[in-house]
C-alpha cells in the first residue's frame, strides 16, 4: 500500500476514547492485584478504581446518556455511535467490577484477615462489641435515622447522588396473612455520611464494622409494629455533569452555584446493589429511580462503594511495613534562606514533584506578598487544596498593596464549589478575580510577578504542567519552571491582559498557548520530522501526556511513523492511537506508567536535526484541551535543565517494573523481566531525591560534599517477586 493512499482517518485505526479509559482503569486495578505492592497500598489501588469509575459514570456515561437522548448518532473516531459506545461500556463496566470484587474477596480481604485486620459481621462479633454497637446505634444513629415509607400517600424519596441506603422490605398489621410472601411494604433508609462508615471495635487493635451493618441489625426500633422480611444495601450514581450556558448568564458565580444544587438531582446512570436482594425489592428500586435498563443494575458481592476501602487502610494501626515508606521530598535550603527573585534573575529553576517539594512555589507567592520592590502579582488557579497557601498570600499581596490579579476557574470539574469559596476570598481581601473567557476552560499553570528591579521593571515566572495545589503535589509527578526571561515575560503579561480583557496579541515570542496555537505548533514541529526523515536524516519524536484522544493529533502522528519516524509515547491514561498498524504506526511504541504516583507531567521533544527543542505544557493531546481550554506550553532553553528532563524522560523510558506496553490488539502488557535488570522509574526518583536530601544535610554538617552531585538518576533495582501473581 502507498502511503499516498492510506487514510489516516480510518476508524479502523482509532480506539474508542471510553474503552480506552476503561483499560486504564484496569491498570490501576492490576496494581491490586500486583503482590510486589505493600497490601494496605494495595487496598488503596483497589478504593481507586471504584473513584475513578464513579467519575466515569457520573461524566463520560451521562454525556453518551444526553446525546441518545437527543437521537445524536454521529460516530466517533473509531466509528462507534453513543448508543454502541454505551452497550460496550456496560459490558465492560461489568466485567471491571466482578474483577474489583474478585480482587477483595479472593486476594486482599483474607490476607488482611491473617492479619488480624477485620471488616467483621454482626454475627462475628464477641458480646463486648454487640453492646458497642448497639450503644453506638441507641446513643448516636437512631436520633439521625429517618425511615421514609413508600406507598400511595409516600412518594418515592429523593436519594442523593453516591449516598448508601438500605432498601426495607417490611410486614405491617393491616398487610393481608402472616406469611413471608405477604410482605409487601416498602421502605429506605440512608445511611448518614456525617458518620463514619468505618468504626473501631473495641477489644481487637484492628477489628471494624461497616456503619450499614450497625443499622441494619437495629432497624426494627424504626418500625415499630411491624415484621422486617428483608433488607438490602444499594447506591445510585447520577449525572453529575455541570451544563453551564455562559453565554446567557449575567453572573457566571450564581450560575455555577445554581447548577451545583441542580447537579444532585440529574439522573440515575447506576444502581449498585447487595447481590443477594430479592427481586420484589429490585424491582421496587428500579421503577423508583426510573432506570432505563437492566445492564445500569450492578449486582454487588461485596461492601458496595469500595471508597470506603480507603478509609479502612487510614484506620488501621500498627503494619507500618503494609504502607510504602514514608517520603519527605527534596527542599533545596538555598530556595528557601535568601531572595528567591535573585536566584530566578540568575538562571532558571526547575522543579520535579513530587521528588522536589513544593514550598518554593509556595514561597515564590509569599516573598511576592512581602517585597516592597514587587508591583504586581497575576496567577491562574484551576484546583488548589482547601486550605491553600497560596490564596493566604495572595490576599496578604493584596492587603499589602500589590496589585493582585487572579484568574480562578469556577467551571474545574467537582472543583466549582471551591472555586467559587475562594473566588469569593480573594475578593473580599481586595484581588482582581475574574472567571476566564466564555466556553472555554482556563486550565493553564502560570504565575507572574512584576517586581521593579535597580535596573527597571522585570517579570519573573513560575510555570508548571500541574495546578497550583500543595495537597496533589505530594501525589502527582509535575514539572515547574521559574524563569525571568524578558520574552517569556512579555508573552505571560499578553496573556493576562487576553483573559482579563480584550486583548488579542498579534503574536507570542516563546510561549504557545492553545486554543490559539498548540494544536499548529505541535504539527509544525511533527511535520519538521517528517521532512528530516524523507531526507534520510534522524528523525525522532518523544511525548508523555496523561491521555492522547484528538484524532487530528493522531493522524500527524500515524503520517510521521509511515514517513520513519520514531515515535516514543508515554501515556497514562487514555489513548485512542493505535500501534504496529502496518505502513501506518508500526515505527509507534506505547509505553503507560501506573505507580505509587500518578503521572501528570506533560512532555513534548523534537529532535529537529540536533537541536531537540523540549517544551514542557499543561496540555494534553485531547481535543478538549487543545480546542476548548486556555492552555500553556512553554519552551525548556536552559542546557542543563535541559539535559536535567531528557534524562528524566528516558528514566521513564526505560522503566520496566511499573510500565505497561501497548499492543496491536489494544491490550497493554507488562515487560517480559527474564534477564534483564529491574527499573522501577518512581523508586528511582524517590531513591535520588533522599540521596540529594542526605547530602545537603551532610553538606552542612562538614561542608565536603555538593548536594548537586547525587543528582544523577541511578536506576534503583526493585525487589524480586516472593510469590507468583495471581
Amino acid at each position: 500500500m502507498s502511503k499516498k493512499s492510506i487514510d489516516f482517518k480510518d476508524s479502523k485505526y482509532y480506539n474508542n476514547r471510553e474503552l480506552s479509559w476503561i483499560a486504564f482503569n484496569d491498570r490501576v486495578l492490576e496494581e491490586a492485584r500486583d503482590k510486589t505492592n505493600p497490601l494496605l497500598e494495595r487496598v488503596r489501588f483497589l478504593a481507586i478504581t471504584q473513584s475513578n469509575l464513579d467519575e466515569f459514570f457520573n461524566v463520560r456515561v451521562a454525556s453518551l446518556r444526553k446525546m441518545v437522548a437527543v437521537n445524536y448518532d454521529t460516530p466517533d473516531a473509531a466509528g462507534m455511535t453513543p448508543l454502541q459506545q454505551l452497550t460496550a461500556i456496560a459490558k465492560a463496566a461489568h466485567a471491571m467490577v466482578d474483577k474489583q470484587y474478585t480482587t477483595w474477596s479472593r486476594s486482599l480481604e483474607p490476607r488482611l484477615a491473617e492479619l488480624g485486620i477485620k471488616l467483621k459481621a454482626m454475627d462475628e462479633l464477641s458480646p463486648h462489641q454487640q453492646q458497642f454497637c448497639r450503644d453506638y446505634f441507641e446513643q448516636e444513629l437512631y436520633p439521625v435515622l429517618t425511615p421514609m415509607g413508600v406507598d400511595p400517600t409516600r412518594p418515592f424519596p429523593f436519594l442523593a447522588n453516591n449516598s448508601l441506603n438500605l432498601a426495607i422490605r417490611l410486614q405491617r398489621p393491616e398487610d393481608e396473612g402472616d406469611d413471608n410472601e405477604k410482605a409487601r411494604s416498602f421502605a429506605t433508609v440512608q445511611i448518614p455520611d456525617m458518620f463514619p462508615r468505618v468504626l473501631r471495635l473495641p477489644d481487637g487493635e484492628n477489628d471494624f464494622i461497616l456503619l450499614e451493618n450497625i443499622i441494619k441489625a437495629h432497624l426494627g426500633s424504626l418500625f415499630v409494629g411491624a415484621t422486617i422480611r428483608e433488607t438490602a444495601l444499594f447506591r445510585v450514581t447520577r449525572d453529575m455533569d455541570l451544563d453551564v450556558a455562559e453565554e446567557d448568564a449575567s453572573d457566571l458565580m450564581k450560575e455555577i452555584q445554581s447548577q451545583l444544587k441542580k447537579r444532585q438531582r440529574g439522573k440515575v446512570m447506576r444502581l449498585e446493589i447487595d447481590a443477594e436482594m430479592s427481586k420484589y425489592l429490585k424491582k421496587k428500586l428500579i421503577k423508583g429511580l426510573d432506570i432505563e435498563k437492566e445492564a445500569d443494575v450492578y449486582a454487588i458481592k461485596g461492601p458496595i462503594d469500595l471508597n470506603v476501602l480507603s478509609k479502612l487502610v487510614k484506620q488501621v494501626q500498627g503494619h507500618s511495613e503494609l504502607q510504602y515508606p514514608p517520603f519527605t521530598p527534596y527542599l533545596d535550603q538555598s530556595l528557601m534562606q535568601g531572595n528567591l527573585f535573585a536566584q530566578i534573575r540568575e538562571h532558571d529553576l526547575f522543579l520535579q514533584h513530587p521528588y522536589d517539594s513544593f514550598t518554593p512555589v509556595v514561597e515564590f507567592i509569599h516573598q511576592a506578598a512581602l517585597d516592597p520592590q514587587v508591583l504586581a502579582v497575576k496567577m491562574t488557579l484551576y484546583r488548589v487544596s482547601s486550605k491553600s497557601p497560596i490564596i493566604s498570600y495572595l490576599k496578604l499581596a493584596a492587603q499589602n498593596g500589590k496589585q493582585v490579579t487572579v484568574l480562578v476557574e469556577l467551571k474545574a470539574r467537582f472543583d466549582e464549589e471551591n472555586n467559587v469559596h475562594w473566588a469569593q476570598e480573594l475578593e473580599r481581601a481586595g484581588c482582581h478575580v475574574i472567571y476566564g473567557l466564555v466556553g472555554l476552560k482556563t486550565h493553564c499553570k502560570l504565575a507572574l510577578v512584576v517586581r521593579r528591579d535597580e535596573d527597571g521593571i522585570r517579570r519573573y515566572m513560575h510555570m508548571a504542567t500541574g495546578n497550583y495545589n500543595d495537597v496533589t503535589a505530594r501525589v502527582y509527578t509535575d514539572m515547574g519552571l521559574f524563569t525571568a526571561d524578558t520574552e517569556m515575560g512579555t508573552d505571560a503579561s499578553n496573556i493576562f491582559n487576553m483573559l482579563s480583557g480584550f486583548s488579542e496579541p498579534a503574536y507570542f515570542n516563546k510561549l504557545v498557548i492553545a486554543p490559539l496555537g498548540i494544536r499548529d505548533f505541535l504539527k509544525e514541529r511533527i511535520e519538521e520530522e517528517i521532512a528530516e526523515a524523507q531526507a534520510g536524516r534522524k528523525a525522532l519524536i518523544a511525548m508523555k501526556m496523561n491521555s492522547l484522544s484528538d484524532s487530528d493529533m493522531i493522524e500527524a502522528l500515524y503520517r510521521a511513523s509511515a514517513a520513519g519516524v520514531k515515535i516514543h509515547l508515554i501515556v497514562r491514561g487514555i489513548c485512542n492511537l493505535r500501534v504496529g498498524i502496518p505502513g501506518v504506526s508500526e515505527n509507534i511504541t506505547v509505553h503507560s506508567i501506573v505507580g505509587r504516583f500518578l503521572e501528570h507531567s506533560r512532555i513534548y521533544y523534537f529532535y529537529a536535526g540536533g537541536e531537540e527543542h523540549l517544551y514542557l505544557s499543561s496540555a494534553d493531546l485531547m481535543k478538549r484541551n487543545l480546542s476548548r481550554r486556555v492552555e500553556l506550553l512553554f519552551p525548556i532553553l536552559q542546557d542543563d535543565i535541559h539535559a536535567r528532563i531528557c534524562e528524566i524522560f528516558q528514566t521513564m523510558w526505560d522503566d520496566n517494573v511499573k510500565t505497561r506496553l501497548l499492543q496491536p490488539d489494544n491490550s497493554w502488557d507488562r515487560v517480559d523481566l527474564r534477564g534483564v535488570n529491574k527499573l522501577d522509574a518512581q523508586a528511582t526518583f524517590l531513591a535520588a531525591a533522599q540521596a540529594q536530601t542526605a547530602a545537603q544535610l551532610a553538606h552542612r554538617e562538614d561542608n565536603q560534599e555538593d548536594p548537586q552531585a547525587n543528582r544523577r538518576f541511578t536506576p534503583l533495582t526493585a525487589p524480586q517477586d516472593e510469590e507468583a501473581g495471581e
